[in-house]
């Protein structure tokens, strides 16, 4: 699979965003009930990185992955490795017709399923990972989506092309 230049440059911003979301909205935008934590607007890159193809949307989920290592450590990071996956799934969703909206709500309950079960290994009861991080990441998902949207939305009407 290639990546086009115009491609690799959205992927790198949208990259740096991942990246810079949970570095500077590190306790400001956040909520933690451990092990759930939710920074608003953390799943904006990667879900319009869907926009530009499954593999940018991968990419993107990659960056998600090491700013929640770096910021977070260890059992963050794995829940945010779930973003290399569900964006990559609602790429080829998208590629295949479906409408944004509806990419977005049927990826919603793989995004929080496989987070919580991620957490499972680390020790957490399955009342900790199912209810309040599988529900916390559904709840958080639809805020995210509804922010990807409103964005998709506006770049669209403003003219930029994501593919």
């Amino acid at each position: 699979m290639k990546i086009n230049t115009k491609e690799l440059l959205y992927g790198a911003l949208l990259t740096a965003l991942a990246l810079m979301i949970p570095l500077l909205f590190r306790g400001w935008l956040q909520i933690v009930i451990p092990p759930f934590t939710a920074t608003l607007g953390s799943h904006v890159p990667v879900m319009l990185a869907m926009f530009i193809s499954p593999l940018v949307a991968a990419l993107v989920g990659v960056g998600s992955t090491v700013g929640f290592l770096i910021t977070l450590g260890p059992v963050v990071a794995a829940r945010a490795a779930i973003h290399i996956i569900f964006p990559a799934i609602g790429a080829v969703m998208l590629r295949k017709g479906f409408k944004p909206w509806q990419t977005l709500v049927i990826i919603g309950p793989i995004h929080a399923v496989g987070e919580a079960l991620v957490v499972m290994p680390f020790g957490f009861t399955a009342y900790s990972a199912l209810v309040v991080v599988g529900v916390g990441t559904l709840l958080h998902h639809s805020a995210d989506a509804a922010i990807t949207i409103a964005l998709h939305g506006a770049l669209s009407k403003a003219g930029v092309k994501f593919t």
